[in-house]
């Protein structure tokens, strides 16, 4: 027997929009819900609805492809920017084409030129470090959006996440378990992200009344680096009951060497990392209470805002996503 075409009006009836409603859902236009859009795009799966691409592709003068470009090579933090952005382009069955520039300016502007020449919709831009970085949107034709490293030009779209917000659970929470006497481990002073996690530890202390126990410690992103901060903050002597730390490496290596110290966490000594970097925070011994970044929600809410400026609804300015917590034996 034969099978009976699917047609749009299937699929919309299915999701319970109108025909107009889910042809801007698989197209990736209009300013949709996202909820509205994957409710739309499941309803096309389930009844194996598949519009011809070719046919979209004549009669929009699109590709349906977006350009990813990082230059984060081991993928810390592009990868789950882009299995989010995957999340949202998937509701106009958009496909990301992913460039690594490894760091290097002229890399990155080969796959500009690559991309652009391949007639992609739009670019999403990040990085493996959360500070400003040069805009490339004057360059190319098409919308751009930054994802975790924001574009220094305000008039960019730049979605980010939130390390003031952060800092200030991580410091909440260790007020909350009753810890008073907390001290701060940042990363390299010349990275942002360690000013803004600091200012909103600092935030949650203030408001109730108490400051950091020691002056701010700047160290590098490594685990020899926490070890090291906790030789620094233990020969002080300032009975410290908290140390909030920038990053899940540093506070790892910290854990390590106020074990070797006999010191116990956390009964004497709680800790809280940033990043809730699984490889390191489940490794730790207790297992570390760290705050996450959220970057899954980061690639899916700039892929939004780069469909979104596709469909001419640019967003300009910088987004701030919230991070979470994640507690464990480190500091409960």
């Amino acid at each position: 027997m034969e099978r009976k075409q699917v047609r749009l009006t299937d699929v919309a009836a299915r999701a319970g929009v109108t025909v107009g409603t889910a042809s801007k859902a698989l197209a990736g236009t209009g300013s949709l819900r996202l909820e509205t859009r994957q409710r739309v795009l499941a309803a096309a799966e389930f009844l194996h609805y598949f519009p011809n691409q070719q046919a979209r592709t004549l009669l929009s003068g699109r590709s349906y492809t977006v350009g990813l470009i990082t230059s984060d090579a081991p993928g810390r933090f592009s990868v789950p920017v882009m299995q989010g952005a995957e999340d949202s382009l998937a509701t106009g069955q958009m496909a990301i084409l992913f460039c690594d520039a490894r760091g290097d300016s002229v890399r990155e502007q080969h796959w500009i030129r690559t991309l652009v020449a391949r007639n992609v919709d739009g670019f999403i831009v990040t990085s493996h470090r959360s500070d400003p970085r040069s805009s490339i949107s004057a360059e190319v034709p098409v919308p751009v959006v930054y994802a975790y490293s924001p574009s220094e030009d305000a008039a960019d779209v730049s979605v980010v996440p939130d390390d003031v917000q952060g800092g200030r659970l991580a410091g909440e929470h260790l007020l909350e378990v009753g810890r008073r006497r907390i001290a701060y481990v940042g990363g390299p002073d010349s990275y942002l992200a360690s000013h803004l996690r600091m200012q909103g530890f600092v935030e949650a202390l203030a408001a109730s009344g108490l400051t950091p126990a020691t002056a701010p410690l700047f160290v590098p992103w490594e685990e020899e680096a926490g070890r090291r901060a906790a030789r620094i903050l233990t020969a002080r002597g300032d009975d410290l009951d908290a140390v909030f730390c920038a990053s899940d490496q540093i506070a790892r290596g910290l854990l390590d060497e106020l074990s070797a110290q006999g010191v116990r966490v956390p009964q004497d000594i709680a800790v809280v990392g940033f990043d809730d970097w699984d490889v390191m925070t489940l490794a730790a011994r207790p297992q570390l209470t760290s705050v996450g970044m959220n970057l899954t929600r980061v690639g899916q809410v700039a892929a939004v805002r780069l469909l979104e400026a596709i469909s001419g609804q640019r967003s300009p300015g910088l987004e701030l996503v919230p991070c979470e917590l994640a507690i464990r034996a480190s500091s409960a």
